[in-house]
């Protein structure tokens, strides 16, 4: 039996309390979480669950978000998602994300699994106003190699984009040889990982620069320097890429350059949902 599950977020602010508030609406095995304020009412934290755990062949997952005029939502998961094996239909995620002008979001879901056999899609559109900003990221896990369960068979569709500005859009197929471990492929990572910070009006210069600088010294303080680099393809986007070999050090990568970001972007504290440490 396929599951076919949509939710809709949407943060609204309220201007008399100065707090930011979410409500949601579902069909299917989608929930969002009680809210939380651990940074003050200004900024709603949210996390979203998703009680069978994982993807199978045929699956559907919709995630709409929409951030209204001054809202400042951070959502974020308990733990990774899974797309399992299909010998059929794909599984699908797809989300989309719409911030209104003055808006923020904090998009930060645990990484992704895919089990070797698996036919998954991951879907992912960016649609902010001008004066809204996004700070996001997207983690893919291929296969379990710490358990001994490689990627050997299937494939992923990884699709990220900001119309009209931005696409980041493959297809990595278990079968590829040369994409899984050559040198102008994968070379041999499993884990590949992007942190982007989106805006819906051009980024100052100034602030761009101050960006690059912080995720680049991080990088080269990093056990991935090798592997990882921060770039602006456009004057709208800032974008880290990771590749590694597991998890673990991609995400804690990602994490410091948030955590930095916050500061130099936005001027608040780097702060950590309070469900990561649980």
């Amino acid at each position: 039996m396929s599951w076919h599950a949509r939710l809709e977020l949407n943060y609204t602010h309220d201007e008399a309390r100065k707090r930011s508030v979410a409500r949601f609406s579902h069909d299917g095995p989608l929930r969002i979480l009680q809210s939380l304020y651990p940074e003050g009412d200004a900024i709603c934290h949210n996390v979203l669950i998703h009680p069978p755990g994982g993807l199978v062949g045929g699956d559907t997952l919709d995630i709409g978000v929409h951030a209204g005029r001054g809202s400042h939502g951070l959502v974020t998961t308990p733990g990774a998602s899974r797309f399992y094996r299909s010998e059929g239909e794909s599984a699908v995620q797809s989300t989309r994300l719409v911030l209104d002008e003055g808006a923020r979001l904090e998009w930060l879901p645990l990484e992704a699994i895919c089990y070797s056999g698996c036919r998954a899609e991951n879907r992912l559109r960016i649609e902010p106003a001008p004066g809204a900003e996004l700070m996001g990221w997207d983690v893919a896990a291929l296969g379990l190699p710490g358990a001994g369960q490689p990627f050997e068979r299937g494939s992923l569709l990884q699709h990220i984009e900001l119309p009209g500005v931005w696409l980041e859009r493959g297809r990595i197929d278990a079968a590829d040889a040369r994409l899984m471990n050559g040198p102008l492929g994968l070379a041999g990572q499993r884990c590949l990982a992007s942190l982007f910070f989106v805006a819906g009006s051009p980024i100052e210069r100034a602030r761009r620069d101050a960006a690059l600088e912080v995720a680049r010294s991080l990088v080269e303080s990093s056990t991935l320097r090798a592997s990882a680099g921060a770039t602006s393809p456009h004057a709208e986007v800032i974008v880290l890429r990771v590749l590694a070999p597991v998890v673990e050090p991609a995400m804690q990568l990602l994490r410091q350059v948030w955590s930095a970001w916050r500061v130099a972007l936005w001027q608040l504290e780097p702060g950590t949902p309070r469900i990561w440490a649980m």
